[in-house]
């Protein structure tokens, strides 16, 4: 699925395919014909650009900071410089430096977060003609444990077909390792044109080994919001796929109709949406909160932005709420759970979220390649930043819905000697939802 990615004047909008660039220190240009202790040289300077541009250790940076903090990046940077040294002298093989230095400058942006990634001239520009549009499989991926990461499946999608499920890692896609791959890169691989076949190596938590999976691209087509009466008609459950304004205008109106319906609980089920805007999400939340912080974002050099309530768009702050959660929330959906939670206005019920929410912008680089760097993180109310701590729900409950993908034979999916068709798997029992029973019992105990 595509991605969205945070903007600093209006909080998230639609990739950042079209973020203001910004020049960044050169980082060098190697060539192989450079004699080797240029080449060690040059290659030493890039590691001090790098680091300039992460940690402030550019001219101007260093004559602001103080000496104990210049006297350790220095140490870095011979440490740093020692190491390329010997994998240029020492190393089994003479190594291709410019294949070391992209590696270097991958683990760098990498290690700082799932979203922040560093483009190849090639990566970038295949980046930039990504026009977006086009067909896709029904997944939302982060980064992992190095490896794309499934975060939700949108219902009735190819991926939902081939019952994957959040958790499940991408470990190729084609013959590319999405180890070797930044996050930007396997988002738009996962697109192509409709009825284009998608052939991605998975590995399941239920399974020792990777599985290999054809996925047909679709135009994918989000459901509308799930809405369904419990408890003779007086809790209205509410279900968005996604956090974008059309859903989100779909919860609006069914809270307006709540009255006539006789309704007068919520049960809010924000379980497996990964996508959205940021503005829709604080609108959402503010349905169901009148005054008070519903989110922050902040940065390094980014000004704190405090996005509060409006009590003139608030539409139900009294009714008895329950929020459903699982490790499938993330991004905008985190931000209305959280909300929602401190400000005690409703229960979370489920599991731990993914935790993401962060805001991007994309560097150019004088080679061609670019930066995507993170420079400020949203929080709850209370003041926990999502890619650092998620959501936990006051009321956790496993989800059991990993019973539905039990393993039966592990040789079956796997072996290549077996020419006999296989049999048709019975069809697996319903599996009761815990986390939805836990939630309705809660409601159903409190008073209207």
């Amino acid at each position: 699925m595509r991605r969205w990615e945070y903007h600093s004047a209006i909080g998230l909008r639609l990739t950042g395919r079209q973020l203001d660039a910004a020049r960044q220190p050169d980082f060098g240009v190697l060539h192989r014909t450079m004699p080797k202790s240029l080449k060690i040289s040059l290659l030493a300077l890039s590691v001090v650009l790098v680091l300039g541009v992460f940690v402030g250790v550019n001219v101007h940076g260093v004559r602001a900071a103080g000496e104990e903090a210049q006297a350790g990046a220095y140490n870095q940077i011979n440490v740093y410089g020692e190491v390329l040294q010997h994998i240029q002298s020492d190393y089994v093989e003479v190594p291709s430096i410019p294949l070391v230095t992209t590696g270097a400058l991958r683990g760098l942006l990498e290690s700082l977060d799932a979203d922040s990634s560093y483009l190849t001239p090639a990566d970038y520009k295949a980046y930039k003609d990504d026009k977006g549009g086009k067909a896709q499989v029904g997944i939302h991926v982060s980064k992992r444990y190095g490896y794309a990461t499934i975060i939700s499946v949108v219902p009735g999608s190819p991926a939902a077909a081939e019952n994957l499920s959040d958790g499940d890692i991408i470990e190729a896609i084609g013959n590319q390792d999405t180890r070797d791959l930044p996050l930007a890169v396997i988002q738009f691989l996962l697109e192509g044109a409709p009825g284009s076949n998608l052939e991605i190596g998975v590995i399941r938590p239920r399974k020792a080994e990777p599985e290999k999976i054809t996925l047909h691209r679709v135009i994918v087509s989000e459901p509308p919001v799930g809405d369904t009466l419990y408890e003779n008609s007086s809790i209205v459950y509410l279900k968005p796929i996604e956090m974008d304004h059309e859903h989100v205008q779909e919860v609006e109106s069914k809270l307006r109709a709540m009255n006539k319906e006789g309704s007068k609980k919520i049960l809010l089920d924000l379980r497996d949406i990964a996508g959205g805007d940021m503005p829709e999400a604080i609108r959402l939340a503010n349905f169901f909160i009148s005054s008070g912080t519903i989110t922050t974002l902040e940065g390094q050099k980014f000004a704190k932005q405090t996005f509060t309530a409006d009590p003139a768009k608030a539409i139900n702050t009294t009714a008895p709420l329950v929020v459903l959660v699982n490790r499938g929330t993330s991004g905008p959906a985190e931000v209305v759970a959280a909300a929602i939670q401190d400000d005690k206005r409703g229960q979370l019920v489920g599991e731990k979220t993914f935790g993401e929410g962060s805001l991007q912008k994309t560097f150019d680089l004088p080679d061609g390649g670019a930066i995507i760097l993170s420079i400020a993180k949203y929080a709850s109310p209370s003041g926990k930043q999502f890619e650092d701590a998620a959501v936990t729900p006051g009321t956790v409950v496993a989800s059991n819905q990993d019973a539905l993908f039990a393993d039966t034979d592990d040789d079956s999916s796997t072996s290549t000697t077996k020419t006999e068709p296989k049999k048709a798997a019975p069809a697996p029992a319903p599996v009761p939802d815990d986390q939805l029973t836990k939630a309705l019992d809660i409601l159903k105990a409190k008073t209207a």
